[in-house]
């Protein structure tokens, strides 16, 4: 089940209450969730190292049953890749796939269940492990987030920031995850509201976001006519492609491209960045995390939507305002490696630190 510890720290939005991993080898039922990116090669052999770690620990396994197959059906594409569906565009498909082989897992000693992908797909499992990039990862999170059930990242992408291990140490990772020997952070999210003025009697549609909810255009010619405020004041009034309303998790995705500042995961804060504004003062700011952020949409202009991580969208019509605050509910994060953040950007983005002396004694 579940670990203990973790459900004491949901609600507390930030990442620096850490609690160790209660769950050991040789107590009640243990079941690992795995969600996969199965258009990387490694994934086979990844899953199958999981496996065995799994079998020799007495740890029980749940696989999505969309990563089972080679062609999935459309309601379980659906449900793994929301945005396919959307009219922003269709999602490049893998040009391969190497789906996750049940049977095979149980021929190493796992035992294995496979689930429809559902939003209670997480419910009763220890951790949900991650097996491809920073878009499997927020797949992931959907149906950890309902669950409190904590997350791990292993990277098979590129990048990979949210992901805590890498491919090549999946023997390590789980080890340790197997053991026991691991914390949890809770990382901080984000409530969404969409209003409509003109919708008297409609109830505001709502969603939630790790990274950033992204306010966009909902055309690609033109601008999308905004106001930000802060805490019920205006601050500016742009043109621009859209606006992006951050967490510190977020600050090295979309929101680093559009040109935000990188934020130290263990910092609380809200951060607000516009996208390609056409305007003289339009920078990012930095909001405290008590603060309430609301993007209105000019009612004589053109309508939006709001993008939750990429994956959950709300539309935004001429004259609404999308209000942001920090949630009272975490992602639950699973560490194992106690690198530095500074360490992972240079790792990461292969950051130019030579001649660095460091200080002197």
């Amino acid at each position: 089940m579940g670990n203990a510890s973790v459900a004491d720290s949901v609600g507390t939005g930030g990442a620096t209450d850490t609690a160790r991993g209660s769950v050991r080898a040789g107590s009640a039922h243990r079941e690992f969730l795995v969600v996969a990116h199965t258009g990387r090669e490694t994934v086979t052999d990844t899953i199958a190292a999981i496996a065995r770690h799994c079998a020799e620990g007495g740890v029980a396994l749940r696989v999505i049953d969309h990563d089972t197959h080679v062609d999935p059906d459309p309601a379980s594409e659906a449900r793994a890749y929301p945005q396919s569906v959307a009219d922003t565009g269709p999602i490049p498909r893998p040009p391969e796939r190497n789906p996750l082989d049940p049977g095979h897992l149980r021929e190493l000693g796992a035992q294995v269940e496979v689930t429809s992908g559902d939003p209670d797909s997480a419910e009763g499992c220890e951790i949900v492990i991650v097996l491809g990039g920073d878009g499997t990862f927020l797949r992931a999170a959907e149906l950890a987030y309902p669950a409190g059930v904590p997350v791990l990242g292993i990277n098979l992408g590129h990048i990979g920031f949210l992901a805590e291990g890498e491919a090549n140490r999946v023997d390590e990772v789980m080890a340790q995850l197997v053991s026991g020997d691991y914390r949890v952070e809770p990382r901080m999210t984000l409530d969404v509201s969409v209003i409509d003025p003109a919708d008297t009697e409609g109830t505001p549609q709502t969603s939630w976001a790790l990274n950033e909810v992204a306010i966009l255009n909902r055309t690609s010619t033109g601008v999308l006519e905004l106001i930000t405020e802060v805490d019920g004041r205006p601050v500016s009034g742009f043109g621009a492609d859209g606006v992006l309303v951050s967490t510190p998790t977020g600050s090295t995705a979309y929101a680093f491209s559009a040109g935000g500042p990188v934020m130290w995961p263990d910092l609380e804060a809200i951060l607000v960045v516009p996208s390609n504004a056409h305007a003289l003062f339009a920078r990012p700011m930095v909001t405290s995390p008590r603060s309430r952020i609301a993007v209105e949409v000019d009612k004589l202009g053109r309508s939006g939507f709001a993008l939750c991580d990429g994956r959950r969208r709300l539309d935004v019509p001429s004259g609404a305002r999308v209000e942001v605050v920090r949630s009272d509910r975490s992602v639950q994060w699973v560490r194992i490696d106690s690198d530095p953040f500074a360490d992972r950007l240079v790792r990461k983005f292969d950051l130019p630190v030579t001649g660095w002396r460091g200080r002197q004694a």
